[in-house]
Formats: structure tokens, C-alpha cells, sequence
């Protein structure tokens, strides 16, 4: 495990943009005040999720095909979901190794089809390196049908350093603010510009939300996700829904802290 600390990364804060990766919000039906919100002008993001139904769906969603082509149309970058879990237990030229890549492939061509999807989020990305290797053939078969398709590996927490050279972006933290507050960076990290991690965090007070940016500034994450809500101890996703202080974090992001 690289060594963990909490120094200030050795690149410099200042003119760092932050921007918002919204990991995904509920279907458009459930949720259409946060879909409309999103294509607002202005908005600081990045790029957003879409996962239909734990991936594409079976068939094309007329709901979630609107609410796609309007942030497209507002010049956002709209991602599928891919669920990666079981990445890293199969084995080259097995059956079951080629039924789990085939199903990852499959998922993706219908994102594309129906979504015209800019990339993807591989959700529950391994981070061990001897998964590494399938990966890496995952990234290259999606760009393959993608041009200069946008990955972002959904690791959670610092992954081998050698995935930074195979995605556009590596999710290095989601999990409460409880954990957040208090997290380490992996040194490897400062070799890499901010703009290659992303962190998710549930359950942020608004009156912590200027530490909170400042902890994503301080470790070197450019893409960030910031809500009040939280998993009820993993009972609900805290992503589904806007956080109670959108104006404030879209403000905020925009204007920076003071370090």
C-alpha cells in the first residue's frame, strides 16, 4: 500500500477549478426537479452519471433519453454506469472471464445506442493490482467503440497507482464526511494533476461545506460530489437526490475558499 498523508500535495492550489461529478441521480421520474436543475447555464460540472436501471435498462427510456439530450444539448458530458465488481475475479480466456467482460461490453453498447453517452463510470472498480491487466482491456475496448470516450474508474479509495495511466480520472474517496474529515491522500497522487481524482462525500453539514472544499483542494481532487444527505447506515443511495444546499456549493465552487 503506498504510504498515506495528510501533507499538502506538493501542486499548487492556486487557479485549481473545481467542478461537480454527479454520481447519479434517480430516474428522471422520481427526480425531474434535479435533472432540469443540472442543465441550468452556468452549473459547474463536469461530467453526470446516468444509470437507468443498475446500468442501460432493458429497453430505451423515453424519460432518461430526454433528460440526456437536454444536458447534452447544454454542452455536458452524460456518462453511463458500469458496474465493474467482478473485474477482479475473473481470469483471461475462461468462460466465466469472457461472460462477465461480454456483459460489461454489452451494458456499454446499449449506453451508446440509446444514450449517445460521452463515457463511462466504472462503478466498484477493482483496485488491486492484479486486476489491473482486465481493466486496462475493459478501458481499451470502450474507447475502442467510443472515440476519446471519458473514463472515470468508481475505485472509492486509493487504488494502485497504475491505474491513473489507464483512465481520464479515479475516484479516490466516496463515503461519509465522518471519514472524509479525517482521510489521508496516497503520495503517489502529487505526481498527477488535480484533475485526475474525483471525491464523493455524504452526509456534509452546510456549516462544514468550506472544509470540505478545502479538503479536496488540499489533497489534489478537482471533481468533486458534496451532499447533506446521507446512506441511513446503507439503507438509501445519498446521491439519488440534490443536496439541500445546491445554490450554495454551485456558488461556492466557483469563487473558491481562502486556504
Amino acid at each position: 500500500m503506498p504510504y498515506l498523508t495528510r501533507m499538502k500535495r506538493t501542486t499548487p492550489s492556486t487557479g485549481l477549478r473545481t467542478g461537480l461529478g454527479v454520481p447519479g441521480y434517480a430516474h428522471p421520474l422520481l427526480a425531474p426537479t434535479e435533472w432540469t436543475e443540472l442543465a441550468r447555464p452556468g452549473t459547474p460540472l463536469d461530467w453526470v452519471v446516468l444509470n437507468v436501471a443498475d446500468g442501460p435498462g432493458a429497453r430505451p427510456d423515453p424519460h432518461c433519453l430526454e433528460a440526456a439530450g437536454r444536458l447534452r444539448n447544454a454542452g455536458i458530458r452524460v456518462l453511463g454506469n458500469l458496474d465493474t465488481a467482478h473485474l477482479d475475479r475473473i481470469h483471461l480466456g475462461t468462460t466465466h472471464g469472457a461472460r462477465v467482460f461480454g456483459e460489461v461490453i454489452s451494458k456499454a453498447h446499449r449506453y451508446l445506442d440509446w444514450y449517445r453517452v460521452d463515457g463511462f463510470l466504472l462503478d466498484r472498480c477493482p483496485t488491486d493490482g492484479t486486476a489491473l491487466p482486465e481493466v486496462l482491456r475493459t478501458i481499451t475496448t470502450l474507447r475502442a467503440l467510443r472515440d476519446k470516450a471519458h473514463i472515470v474508474l468508481g475505485h472509492g479509495t486509493h487504488p494502485h497507482p497504475g491505474y491513473a495511466e489507464c483512465a481520464d480520472q479515479l475516484v479516490t474517496f466516496s463515503g461519509p464526511w465522518r471519514d472524509y474529515r479525517w482521510s489521508q491522500v496516497a503520495e503517489w497522487t502529487a505526481d498527477y494533476p488535480p484533475d485526475r481524482f474525483c471525491h464523493f462525500v455524504h452526509g456534509v453539514p452546510l456549516g462544514h461545506l468550506d472544509e470540505a472544499l478545502r479538503i479536496a483542494r488540499w489533497q489534489g481532487a478537482a471533481t468533486i460530489w458534496f451532499t447533506d444527505h446521507t446512506d441511513r447506515g446503507g439503507r438509501t443511495d445519498p446521491w439519488e437526490t440534490m443536496p439541500g444546499y445546491w445554490d450554495e456549493i454551485v456558488s461556492r465552487i466557483g469563487t473558491g475558499v481562502s486556504e
